[in-house]
């Protein structure tokens, strides 16, 4: 369907000054009319939306990927992650998803104007404004995490089909398959809606916690009231708590949904509809998290398992004893049905940066012998990570171990490049970060880095003691502090400003119709003396980071073989 004019005016001025603006746009294919799943868009619709059914329509024809950005994050590590913690601690945890929400929506509302108004992807935008060995960095280490995430998406798979009683082997191949062909149709509004079948299959997890029913009042207090788990070791829970951050926050997804939003032709006027379209998604995974810590902590509670997390197939076993057979079929099937959209998400969203990076065609629109590298990719990661799960002696446990560092690793420089980038007026013009924004976000930011850093020390060293995890959390933060604010002192006391913070001009056009310009005609980035400091911090982080990443694989190789 195609929104009407329900006033029958066209904004003629605006259409023609939208026409003759020269965007960044890489691929043909990424310009055009707006094909969603549930409805479309004239390319030269301009009309005001006067009326709650126009408003209505153009939601529906916009909303998707924030639906799919968000649902594909509760994947097969999500669903090991939220399950521990019901299983090991009740429903003590569920207030870290309370805090989550607002953090959820800051990255990926950033990512959802980045993508809108520049039409280029993330990588890409890294690599044009800080350089090619950030450029090079985003890419390969966003190949190699996405790659072994898919891994895992394929491992959770498996357990879904054991549970099922489906063959193994023939269940991954044809999972391979399906997650192939879904995208290899060079119809946009075919894979999307696809997924959108596969975020209504995430709503398997409501009828379950429905048919074991945990005491609403205590989900309620646990979720909007903070508190740790009563005997439970301080170190155990925060590497707990930091998990659920990783696989709720993950660097794939800002990577995914900007490019998603550009192929799928979103332009700055319809942002405050893929805003409510993000907001829809979010309010899923929330749900789908809730149920899962719920309903967990209600069947195990007082049980033997309680406190014994094993993994997602032990929950399915778990549900059957305790509650019956149809609830654990149901958790399996929304396993399995996360595992798909999350493979497909994860692998789109490499193909995407690969495809921006070199500029070469990469687009859903496109046919595959049209776009033969993008898809190329896409399959290849596909292909890649079922031959992994179904080859016989395949350290899975390491590679699972390896994606939760890898995903620590790389969650601050994504989150760093994302908040320099909404700064950058070059970029986005009038749509640039508001400075009570840029505050809330900085803080995200540290927060986040700190977790990270929490993270990647235990997973490299399993014996970290309670003591340290406090004295990073607090030594890290007063040093931020401290650095913050000496840097902004000295920039106060030479008068100097960062050339991001240029005085604001008024831009050409409305915030409707102000893209950034092509990316050959942008001036170079120049960073102020803080975020010079962060940048060198960073890349300081990423070396020792890598490599002791890197020692600890080694190690764990050496001791199973």
């Amino acid at each position: 369907m195609t929104v009407v004019n329900d006033l029958n005016v066209h904004a003629s001025d605006r259409e023609a000054t939208a026409s003759s603006v020269r965007t960044a746009v890489l691929d043909p294919a990424h310009a055009g009319d707006i094909h969603g799943a549930l409805g479309s868009i004239a390319r030269d619709d301009t009309a005001p939306r006067a009326t709650w059914l126009a408003r209505l329509k153009t939601l529906l024809a916009i909303v998707g990927p924030g639906l799919i950005v968000m649902v594909g994050d509760n994947d097969a590590g999500a669903f090991g992650t939220y399950t521990q913690a019901g299983q090991n601690y009740g429903t003590t945890l569920l207030w870290t998803l309370l805090l989550l929400i607002p953090v959820l929506y800051v990255n990926q509302e950033m990512v959802v104007r980045l993508g809108a108004v520049t039409g280029v992807g993330h990588a890409r935008l890294i690599f044009e404004r800080f350089g090619k060995f950030w450029g090079a960095f985003s890419v390969i280490d966003l190949l190699v995490l996405n790659a072994l995430t898919i891994v895992t998406e394929f491992i959770g798979i498996t357990f879904a089909l054991h549970f099922l009683g489906v063959s193994q082997f023939w269940g991954v191949l044809a999972s391979a398959v399906i997650v192939m062909l879904a995208v290899s149709t060079g119809d946009f509004r075919r894979f999307e809606r696809f997924g959108i079948v596969l975020v209504a299959g995430s709503l398997l997890l409501v009828p379950v916690i429905l048919m074991v029913h945990p005491p609403v009042g205590q989900i309620a207090a646990d979720f909007f009231v903070p508190k740790m788990p009563q005997d439970a070791k301080l170190s155990e829970v925060m590497l707990l708590i930091v998990a659920i951050v990783g696989t709720t926050v993950a660097p794939w997804q800002l990577f995914f949904q900007q490019s998603y939003i550009v192929d799928k032709r979103i332009t700055p006027r319809f942002i405050r509809y893929e805003r409510m379209d993000l907001c829809i998604g979010i309010v899923l995974v929330v749900v789908g998290a809730v149920a899962m810590i719920s309903f967990c902590a209600e069947v195990f509670g007082g049980k033997p398992e309680f406190g014994n997390y094993t993994d997602a197939l032990g929950t399915a076993v778990g549900l059957e004893k305790y509650a019956g057979r149809l609830p654990a079929v149901l958790f399996a099937l929304a396993l399995l049905d996360a595992c798909i959209i999350g493979a497909a998400a994860v692998s789109l969203s490499t193909a995407y940066a690969i495809g921006d990076v070199f500029a070469v065609k990469h687009s859903l629109h496109r046919k595959p012998w049209d776009a033969k590298g993008f898809y190329g990719v896409y399959c290849g990661l596909i292909v890649l990570a079922a031959v992994l799960v179904l080859t016989p002696g395949t350290p899975l446990g390491l590679l699972t171990n390896a994606v939760q560092t890898l995903a620590g690793v790389l969650l601050p420089s994504a989150t760093v490049f994302l908040l320099l980038l909404c700064n950058d007026r070059h970029i986005l013009g009038p749509w640039v970060n508001s400075v009570r924004l840029n505050l809330f976000t900085g803080a995200v930011v540290a927060g986040l880095v700190m977790l990270s850093v929490i993270l990647t020390a235990a997973v490299l060293f399993p014996d970290l003691s309670e003591a340290w995890i406090i004295g990073i959390l607090i030594g890290g933060s007063l040093l931020g502090l401290a650095v913050t604010a000496a840097v902004k002192l000295y920039e106060m006391l030479s008068h100097g400003r960062a050339s991001s913070r240029f005085k604001h001009k008024p831009p050409l056009f409305d915030r409707d119709t102000w893209r950034m310009p092509p990316l050959d005609r942008l001036p170079p980035a120049r960073l102020s003396p803080l975020s010079r400091i962060w940048m060198l911090v960073l890349r300081g982080y990423l070396v020792v980071a890598a490599g002791l990443v890197l020692l600890r694989i080694v190690q764990l190789a050496t001791v199973g073989a």
